[in-house]
């Protein structure tokens, strides 16, 4: 088990070197937040594979059982974030458009929160700064919708 968790621990570096990378990259609105959050990951989950280490090394019966409880907590946080994930974006706002291959997609198809937090003005301007920032939007093409396509152009 020592060697796992050794193993466990050698692997968190490069996660810690990644948060490291993006806080030292230009300042981008996309990435902005993410530095800090990866950091603390990294260095909360180093931790907790050095206190299996040392528990598994010493036989420190105390340590393997934090490391334990730390590992359930872990287990469970993970199984809430991918519940509430599922629930934010469960209605996938798609709709089939006749003589298309594709689905359209519409904000007001997702769930309210999302359209909330995603329509507030303080976040819109974040998420234009960021689609302006990147290749995103300039590598689409301009299309336009037309009622000749069978599309309900108001609603767009």
């Amino acid at each position: 088990m020592a060697t796992l968790n050794f193993l466990a621990l050698i692997c968190f570096i490069p996660i810690i070197s990644v948060g490291i990378w993006l806080a030292s990259k230009p300042d981008n609105e996309c990435i902005r937040w993410l530095h800090w959050p990866v950091i603390i990951i990294g260095v909360l989950f180093l931790f907790l594979a050095l206190t299996g280490f040392v528990g598994a090394y010493w036989n420190k019966q105390g340590l393997l059982a934090f490391y334990l409880l730390c590992n359930d907590a872990l287990i469970i946080t993970g199984l809430i974030l991918l519940i509430l994930a599922f629930v934010v974006t469960r209605p996938s706002g798609a709709y089939s458009v006749p003589g298309r291959e594709y689905k359209e997609y519409r904000l007001m198809g997702y769930s309210s929160w999302l359209c909330d937090h995603i329509t507030y003005s303080d976040n819109w301007e974040n998420i234009r700064a960021c689609l302006a920032s990147s290749s995103i939007c300039s590598d689409q093409p301009t299309i336009m919708v037309t009622n000749d396509d069978g599309i309900d152009a108001p609603g767009l």
